[in-house]
């Protein structure tokens, strides 16, 4: 596996070595002792897998807050994705700024995402089942979010009018939000 460093601290782009024949392909998803050597030294403790129907399914910013932050491995398995996450870590020399990448299952790219981002993706197939491992359980009190279209962030999403769920239609504005997250060197 090949890791390539983003330019914002910790966030880590994986590619996969694909071994591929006339019956199809094969690859490692994930190995722990490769990941340690060449990442963080990070705990997964739950896999998770979301399906949408549909181009311009939008879902996100999200995000936990301290103590239940999660640090996130994202890749697709059918369809693709222009994945976008936002630095919310006070200190980080990529602070409040966004990072933006195509995962597919074409490419078979993974993104290592830590704690204290915020994360979302848009698909851009009609279908697309996307996988994510996490470093701590989902705590329905800690969840957070910043609205997708938010002019402070300015993010080129592709679609105008995406596919929101209820929830992240009223996500609030970075400018109504206090991050508690810090930067660790």
């Amino acid at each position: 596996m090949n890791f390539t460093e983003t330019g914002f601290p910790g966030l880590l782009v994986m590619e996969p070595k694909v071994f591929r024949d006339d019956r199809g392909f094969f690859l490692e998803t994930y190995n722990k002792k490769k990941f340690q050597e060449n990442g963080p030294d990070v705990e997964f403790i739950q896999d998770n897998h979301a399906y949408s129907g549909g181009r311009g399914v939008l879902r996100g910013l999200h995000f936990q807050l301290p103590p239940y932050a999660q640090a996130k491995l994202v890749w697709v398995t059918r369809g693709a994705v222009v994945d976008v996450v936002v630095d919310l870590r006070k200190g980080s020399p990529t602070y409040l700024k966004y990072y933006r990448i195509e995962l597919s299952a074409e490419n078979f790219r993974r993104l290592f995402v830590p704690r204290g981002f915020a994360h979302g993706y848009e698909t851009l197939s009609e279908e697309t089942e996307f996988m994510y491992k996490v470093d701590a359980p989902y705590a329905p009190d800690h969840e957070g979010g910043i609205r997708w279209d938010d002019p402070a962030l300015s993010i080129p999403w592709k679609a105008e009018n995406p596919i929101l769920s209820g929830k992240d239609s009223v996500l609030p504005f970075l400018s109504e939000f206090d991050t508690p997250f810090e930067f660790t060197a």
